[in-house]
């Protein structure tokens, strides 16, 4: 499926190793700030601490494994971004 076919406006190439490298670094960099800190603890609590009740729909909870997906995503390019390579 093409990006345009998913719905994106942009479509990004895919980045080569040196290009993901520098993005990795770029998001060590963004979130290493208090600012950053401050963001990251925030959407750790909005998706990784929170609980969803026994009568909560599919779509409700597709919705918040992708948001968990995301921040995860987040914290293992800040992860690879800080080690020296």
């Amino acid at each position: 499926m093409t990006a345009a076919e998913r719905g994106l406006v942009y479509t990004p190439a895919e980045p080569g190793k040196t290009e993901l490298r520098e993005i990795e670094k770029a998001f060590a960099r963004l979130f290493s700030s208090d600012d950053g800190q401050k963001v990251l603890a925030h959407l750790q609590v909005v998706t990784f601490q929170r609980a969803l009740g026994p009568g909560v729909g599919d779509d409700q909870l597709r919705y918040l494994e992708g948001q968990r997906a995301m921040v995860a995503t987040i914290l293992r390019l800040i992860d690879r971004g800080r080690k020296p390579q």
